[in-house]
């Protein structure tokens, strides 16, 4: 049986104790972090996951809700609502596709081309859940635009745009054409995950528009790797 066909196996929770949270905007309506890779953006179902970045927020800034999730392996920003106008307004945001954000991430491998569009259905692998996989039946459109922006001796640099929100959507497109994100403990395997201690992807960039006013809102983390 191949290695992806098995369920993962349970890793134990150790997030990231310092900095507590990383606030990188905070107005009356919209609160900007640069969430740690380890980290849970909202808790789990036991106590043992109840330190997220969710909880962390509001510990500061009680009315914040969040809009939109990171996977706990990746870093960046994201964007936490402190209004309930505030809440809809986003939430339509990323709804109707007006969200831009990119990332950078390295994956495995040499690409062979310098950009590409990756458009290929997701859905879950339920035998192997939390895994997404291609079902070009019954997935969901997903859809992935993709730069190289450099390259090392066994490792590609790129820019992803993910113009579709599917879980998974990033590391199961990269995986698809044989270039899964280095140091990726759901979707790399052997030299692919032990080239990196840490997932190998970070949200480096979210433009919204802002909930009062409409104006275009540009928030930016440094990769950190």
């Amino acid at each position: 049986m191949n290695m992806l066909s098995r369920p993962p196996a349970p890793r134990p929770y150790a997030p990231p104790r310092s900095p507590v949270l990383t606030v990188v905007h905070a107005d009356d309506d919209i609160l900007v972090l640069d969430k740690p890779s380890g980290l849970l953006t909202v808790p789990g179902k036991s106590e043992d996951l109840a330190d997220c970045l969710m909880a962390r927020a509001q510990a500061r800034f009680p009315d914040a809700r969040i809009v939109h999730r990171l996977d706990m392996d990746t870093s960046g920003i994201i964007v936490l609502a402190l209004t309930p106008h505030a809440h809809r307004h986003l939430g339509l945001q990323f709804e109707r596709r007006h969200v831009f954000k990119h990332y950078e991430a390295r994956v495995w491998g040499h690409m062979a081309a310098d950009c590409g569009t990756i458009d290929l259905p997701l859905a879950c692998d339920w035998p192997n859940r939390p895994r997404q996989h291609v079902d070009p039946l019954g997935g969901r459109r997903a859809r992935t635009d993709w730069s190289v922006i450099g390259r090392e001796p066994d490792s590609t640099r790129l820019r992803l745009d993910p113009l579709t929100g599917r879980s998974h959507q990033l590391r199961v497109h990269m995986l698809s054409l044989g270039h899964p994100i280095l140091g990726d403990p759901l979707y790399a395997q052997e030299e692919a995950l032990r080239a990196a201690g840490r997932l190998q992807l970070h949200a480096a960039s979210l433009a919204i528009r802002h909930p009062t006013g409409g104006r275009r809102c540009r928030f930016t983390s440094p990769c950190p790797f």
